[in-house]
């Protein structure tokens, strides 16, 4: 199962991103295939606080339609929506260790973990970052299409 982190919804929904086509095709795919396909719930909460941010984008987008487009892709039958549950802290505390996680990227770990926690080998996302949570497999889909 592939799961989708933040910076791809951004910019398939963003038209004003730099790779809002590819991305928008990216997720549509993912969306409209019967192939079971993940976000994490934390992801949908940072998505909706960075496309509404005003220091962010000029203008943001408006509230509504951030609530909309989280609608829209909660409407994919395919979806998996993962989320945190007793396994969570046996799933994230290696992660922690293991990549000496310290900060921000507490939320990359936790974003990993989860994906761990429930069978996703993939992550697609534009972030390096997430090269240091082996085994999950950080993917750009974004570099092969550009």
């Amino acid at each position: 199962m592939i799961a989708v982190d933040t910076n791809l919804l951004v910019y398939a929904h963003r038209v004003d991103a730099e790779f809002h086509a590819e991305a928008l095709a990216c997720i549509t795919a993912l969306a409209e295939s019967t192939a079971a396909w993940a976000i994490p719930w934390p992801c949908l909460h940072e998505f909706y606080a960075i496309v509404t941010h005003r220091r962010i984008y000029a203008p943001p987008t408006p509230p509504t339609r951030a609530i909309n487009q989280i609608e829209a892709w909660l409407e994919s039958p395919s979806l998996v929506l993962l989320a945190e549950s007793a396994a969570h802290w046996p799933a994230l505390r290696p992660l922690l260790s293991a990549a000496r996680v310290q900060g921000p990227l507490v939320h990359d770990a936790r974003i990993a973990a989860l994906c761990l926690q429930h069978g996703v080998a993939t992550l697609w996302t534009a972030d390096r970052d997430f090269a240091r949570f082996a085994p999950l497999q950080a993917v750009n889909p974004l570099m092969s299409r550009a």
